[in-house]
């Protein structure tokens, strides 16, 4: 599971720097990418993104922590 998580982690990290670097007309996952590997790239984001959504709070320690509540 540790490596779904990193895996997951660092397609989010992507994801969000791509969202970041649109606003100044940027957009790293179209660099040399074919349209079906594309949109592999976007599909795999949002996959992290949603297992991360759903998986956080039993990964994170902070989260878990219950003094923290």
């Amino acid at each position: 599971m540790k490596t779904i998580h990193m895996v997951a982690w660092v397609l989010l990290i992507v994801g969000g720097l791509n969202w970041g670097l649109h606003v100044f007309g940027y957009d790293i996952a179209t660099w040399g990418l074919p349209a079906g590997l594309l949109d592999t790239v976007y599909v795999l984001v949002g996959l992290s993104a949603l297992w991360l959504a759903f998986t956080h709070k039993h990964d994170c320690k902070t989260c878990s922590s219950s003094s923290n509540m």
